[in-house]
Parts: structure tokens; sequence; C-alpha cells
């Protein structure tokens, strides 16, 4: 096998998992429904997860699937259906000034696109870098940074409790 095919069918998922995630995405932003958007949003999220196992970074596919997916979105699901609001389709859940939204997404966009290109350019990844192991990366983040790590658990304890406290009937 020959590394252009490589490249090419590493082209074709990339492209294939990008259109999914413009879709999911899509359908976040247009869904009537809180409980399918937050579904949708699975969905991107793992297309994100997906596209890092194309450039070979299993364990950051593996992070976003445990953290993401698995913790921030059924939270997310948790305090939604804990709440006393209603579940379905609901009209009135679109601003009306999307108009103005939609001008100001494609510039942000463009000045994105321009502050990326003018600061990388045409930049490339050393080919002899040596590999980063996962050892390497542990002890990058949770060298320093284990303190607020525990004081997060902590913030989403007490978050998942409150939600608990409130939506329960006395």
């Amino acid at each position: 096998m020959l590394a252009a095919d490589l490249l090419v069918a590493q082209n074709v998922g990339f492209y294939l998992i990008a259109g999914v995630m413009v879709v999911g995405a899509l359908r976040v932003v247009t869904s009537n429904n809180v409980v399918h958007a937050a579904l949708w949003l699975v969905v991107v999220l793992a297309g994100a997860a997906a596209q890092y196992v194309l450039l070979a970074a299993e364990f950051v596919a593996i992070t976003q699937v445990l953290v993401y997916i698995g913790a921030v979105m059924v939270l997310f699901l948790f305090g939604t259906m804990l709440t006393r609001a209603r579940i379905g389709a609901e009209k009135d859940l679109n601003n009306k000034n999307w108009v103005l939204g939609v001008p100001v997404a494609v510039l942000m966009l463009a000045t994105m696109v321009i502050a990326l290109n003018d600061g990388f350019g045409n930049e490339q990844l050393p080919l002899d870098a040596p590999p980063i192991n996962t050892e390497t990366i542990s002890d990058q983040i949770f060298g320093p940074y284990l303190l607020p790590f525990w004081a997060l658990s902590f913030v989403l304890l007490a978050a998942v409790i409150g939600a608990i406290v409130l939506a329960r009937k006395d």
C-alpha cells in the first residue's frame, strides 16, 4: 500500500466525518426541542473524536468521548430533564435577531480564517518530531493542574446535588 493511497483514504474519511459534523451542528441550532439539540451535539462531539482518531491521537479521542460525551452531555441532559421546563417542541426558542447574528458569524469566521492564515501560513509539522506518549501528556496535565481538577470535580458534584435538590418535590 502506498502512502498516497492512505492519504486519499484519510481525506475521504475526513470529509465524510466533517459532513456529518456540519449536519449535526446545523441541527443543534435549528432544532425546536432542547433534548434533540443535545443529542445532535453528541453527534458533533463524536465526530470530533473521530477526527482525532484520523490524526492518530487516540488518547485525545478517548478523552473527548469520556469528558465531553460521557460527562458534560450527561450533566446537560440531567439539567434539562430535572428542570420544570416543558420538554418537547417549542416555537419561541429562537431569537428574533438571528438576521443580525448571521453576518456577525460570517465576519467572525472570516476573521478567524485570516488570523490563522497569517499566523501559520504554509508551515508544516516536522516529520522527524519524536512521538509524544500518554505518560508525557498526563504528567503535563495532572502535574501542575491537579488541584484545579479536584476543585472542578467538587464544583460539578455541588451542581448535580443542587439540581437534584431543586428538582425534587417535597
